[in-house]
């Protein structure tokens, strides 16, 4: 199998990268084939490597495409909704159940921990979420919406640290009742606002 006949190179590469995804969440990295992604993109090894130089590399693009993406989707359907509103309702969604998708980060931070050929390209993709998170939060700061004195990088290493071990504690390990979660980030919200203002003003749909 090489390149399906009437693809393009585009399409092949979406293929590759979703079904790396769903392997990679539901077998894990080591527990995964590349003979078995290809083949089930309906491609050859050599057409995945032609696209991907390694494993590690195909897993960390399949996180980049098909990973948690909740802010930045809530940020681009209204750019104009408060940084603050944004935190609270990305919150909320942590404890719930997520998709096969939403454990694909687990899976990567594991054999991040375990292979430095995924940690490499992990280091790269965690750099840029908390890079784009401390954007967010300094673009707050300018306007009023957040203390300017927090540290952007501080405060976007809290949310990464709050987002990834969501995915680790599962809502079968532990549940909590969504009225007592949302007022307590609605506090730790507020407090993120500039003294003598409120950060969250009621609770967000």
């Amino acid at each position: 199998m090489g390149r399906i006949a009437g693809v393009t190179a585009a399409e092949t590469r979406e293929r590759l990268l979703q079904a790396a995804a769903e392997a990679f969440a539901r077998c894990g990295y080591d527990g995964t084939r590349v003979a078995d992604i290809a083949a089930t993109a309906g491609v050859s090894n050599g057409a995945l490597y032609a696209h991907f130089g390694s494993k590690a590399e195909l897993m960390v693009a399949a996180l980049r495409a098909h990973g948690p993406q909740l802010l930045a989707e809530l940020l681009a359907a209204d750019p104009s909704r408060p940084v603050a509103d944004l935190l609270v309702v990305v919150g909320r969604s942590l404890p719930h159940r997520r998709d096969a998708f939403g454990y694909l980060i687990v899976e990567a931070l594991v054999a991040a921990r375990r292979d430095e050929d995924v940690a490499r390209p992990m280091r790269d993709y965690v750099g840029e979420r908390a890079g784009w998170l401390a954007g967010l939060v300094r673009a707050a700061q300018d306007g009023g919406e957040l203390d300017g004195t927090l540290s952007p990088d501080a405060l976007a290493h809290f949310c990464l640290l709050l987002a990834m071990g969501s995915a680790l504690v599962a809502p079968g390990l532990h549940a909590v009742d969504d009225g007592e979660w949302t007022a307590l980030l609605t506090r730790v919200v507020a407090a993120l606002a500039p003294d003598g203002t409120t950060a969250q003003k009621g609770t967000p749909q």
